[in-house]
């Protein structure tokens, strides 16, 4: 067995990758740029490189440099992890050269399958059902118009190599494909260095679902079942899943079987990806092999019990798979959630900054399953701008799908987060939707179920009866605390019951309330709620952000923090200020006037730090509303910035290749 490996990697892939290392006795390597010195995958490995700058271009990117260092530690083979240099064929071939292990598919399979247009036909050539689109390469707009006009809107313009969701634009008219192909070829550029675009027919509301697929170097290939992998956001995965919901086990079979003969083509050894996109009527299509490692691949270790790296580890060497195909069984369902650095209230822009706290419930059992997560943070440090803005990847696993589910929103109840903003209240937002757990859904999900955006979600009953309770049960504590602080003339003495109006989300709550003597729980009557005496018991203590409590026999957790005026509480997609007031302030509060918001209608701030990566617009220049104004680029994807009325420029405080900050001023309009 390899004795040392090093990860071509950085983050949450690079110290998954240490685990099953640590795991198996292998030594580890991680390379790092300047901005990922105090990182996680740094303090965990065994030795460390420093190669270059933050930007990726000079780092992670840099073949030479990694090459260096494997040769500097003496690694007897290199993980790449995925993104990055993962599917560049140049690198194993160079690793190859310098007698230095791949632990990863030959570079011809990967010569095959990174190229979309040369993969897409080797996969009808094997017998793979592909879908419609233009023969080769699209190298120019007007080309990619009149190839968009013979397929038929709507068209997918994406780029021939990556992933991710890099590179990729739906155009639904001619329009859409100048702007798009455009926007995607150097997205392409920046992320991979190549900006070749291929353009194919856009299937309306599809199903992306791919197989897992395992090869050895001894002709064995075999499928490790699906991952629905459909609520996308821009071309990239929100939530996976495994298995499907939607898959029978003769079309399971279909594509797992078609899977493995196109790998079988390229004779793939190691772990890899077949995606398809699947309409309605379960007709699949051939959109693309990722010959690496995926991003979701938990949901199938979970799902199959199988380390997938130790796997790809073990087939490196020239071991035979350890399975046949009539082994690989079914077990519970999985559901994985991506945790991501970003503002669902601001159109999910990225939000770069310092995790000052950063708290998740254990690994392990949790509600009817258990929980597990992978990431490569932890409280204090920083998300740089530079790279993808994911946290942790959440994975619930239980026996069913809403086992699963259950399991997946009870961690994010649980998660606190202070120092920059995350997507998690739209996370629970989806989980807790109808047509989710139905497994109604498609690639179009969140745009078809938040067709203006993500401004959070309305509270259901249940969930103003939790928050109600544990603002009553705050406001009591620090009400009895302050009433024992030290030097009262008069000592403190508890009323049996007092009365409360618990403001919360537009709704004024009349509750009663009595505190337990021990301070753990209490016994609550909120009339307006359709609930009698409510029994509430937790362990929350001022201070705690995190609120868990159990009313009855079913256990809640919030996030909560104090404010000047009321208490900030979040509970999966609502989130609100509870105020808790005497019957008699309640009056009054209703009196007072709303605070009128400033007009920022003429003003273009930026919205993130980030990357002017062009200007579209001069001063004096009269535009229309939804015109771009501005491309900004944070962490690999780029931003469209558009008018929000009509109007005329007074002034343009930025330029191409200028940095901006988070609320700088760009763009003044007359």
């Amino acid at each position: 067995m390899f004795k040392k490996i090093l990860i071509a990697n950085r983050g949450e892939i690079a110290v998954r990758v240490i685990k099953t290392c640590k795991r198996l006795g292998i030594q580890t390597v991680a390379v790092y740029s300047e901005a990922d010195a105090d990182s996680m995958a740094v303090q965990m490995a065994d030795e460390a490189v420093l190669i270059g700058p933050p930007a990726p271009g000079e780092s992670y990117l840099c073949l030479d440099k990694i090459l260096d260092a494997a040769k500097q530690t003496g690694a007897d083979a290199v993980h790449p992890g995925f993104g990055f240099l993962s599917e560049n064929a140049a690198f194993p071939k160079a690793l190859e050269e310098a007698g230095i292990g791949w632990v990863g598919p030959n570079v011809n399979a990967i010569n095959a399958m990174g190229d979309k247009i040369r993969s897409k036909q080797l996969a009808a050539e094997a017998g793979v059902s592909t879908i419609p689109g233009a023969d080769g390469e699209i190298s120019d707009v007007e080309t990619a118009v009149a190839a968009s006009k013979a397929i038929g809107f709507p068209v997918m313009i994406k780029a021939s190599a990556g992933g991710g969701g890099k590179g990729m634009r739906i155009a639904r008219n001619k329009a859409e494909v100048e702007e798009g192909f455009v926007s995607a070829r150097n997205e392409a550029k920046t992320a991979f260095g190549d900006d070749r675009i291929l353009i194919e027919k856009f299937v309306e509301q599809p199903r992306h679902i791919e197989i897992q697929v395992l090869g050895d170097k001894h002709g064995n290939t075999i499928y490790l079942n699906e991952r629905e992998c459909s609520i996308q956001r821009r071309n990239q995965k929100v939530l996976e899943e495994a298995p499907s919901p939607f898959l029978d086990k003769a079309t399971r079979k279909a594509m797992g079987e078609q899977s493995v003969a196109l790998a079988a083509a390229v004779d793939y050894d190691s772990a890899g990806t077949v995606e398809f996109i699947v309409d309605k009527d379960s007709n699949f299509y051939f959109l693309e092999m990722n010959t690496r490692l995926q991003v979701e691949h938990p949901v199938t270790e979970m799902i199959c019990e199988l380390d997938l790296v130790e796997q790809m580890i073990r087939v490196a060497e020239g071991q035979e798979l350890p399975l046949k195909q009539r082994d690989v069984k079914i077990k519970g369902w999985a559901v994985e959630a991506r945790l991501y650095a970003e503002d669902p209230y601001r159109g999910f822009l990225p939000s770069i900054g310092r995790l000052k706290r950063f708290s998740m419930a254990p690994e392990g059992k949790i509600a009817d399953g258990e929980l597990r997560i992978d990431s490569g943070v932890r409280e204090g440090d920083e998300i740089s701008l530079f790279y993808d803005p994911m946290i942790a990847k959440v994975i619930g696993y239980g026996k069913n799908r809403d086992a699963a589910i259950n399991a997946l929103s009870a961690s994010l109840d649980r998660l606190h987060i202070d120092g920059l903003q995350s997507n998690a209240p739209f996370l629970s937002a989806v989980l807790d939707e109808r047509d989710f757990r139905a497994g109604q859904i498609h690639t179009g999900y969140i745009e078809e179920h938040f067709p203006e955006g993500f401004h959070g979600t309305a509270p259901r009953e249940e969930q103003l009866l939790y928050l109600t309770c544990a603002a009553a049960f705050v406001h009591e504590t620090f009400l009895r605390r302050a009433a024992q602080i030290d030097g009262r003339i008069t000592p403190y003495i508890e009323p049996e019951t007092r009365e409360w109006v618990v403001i919360l989300g537009g709704r004024r709550i009349s509750v009663e309330f009595e505190m337990g003597e021990a301070g753990d729980r209490a016994f609550v009557w909120a009339p307006a709620l359709g609930n009698e005496r409510i029994e509430l018991t937790t362990g929350w203590k001022p201070g705690m952000a995190l609120f868990e409590g159990r009313i009855d026999k079913t256990d809640f957790a919030l996030e909560i923090a104090d404010r000047t005026e009321g208490y900030a509480m979040r509970h999966r997609g609502f989130s609100a200020v509870a105020l808790v007031c005497t019957p008699r302030s309640a009056e009054l509060q209703a009196l007072l006037p709303e605070k009128v918001k400033a007009d920022t209608s003429r003003l273009v701030i930026s919205p993130m730090p980030g990357l002017v990566v062009s200007v579209a617009v001069e001063q004096g220049q009269s535009v229309k509303a939804g015109e771009p104004l501005l491309v900004v680029e944070a962490m690999k994807m780029e931003n469209v910035i558009r008018a929000e009325k009509d109007g005329v420029i007074k002034t343009v405080n930025i330029e191409a290749g200028a940095s901006v900050a988070a609320d700088e001023l760009m763009i003044e309009f007359d």
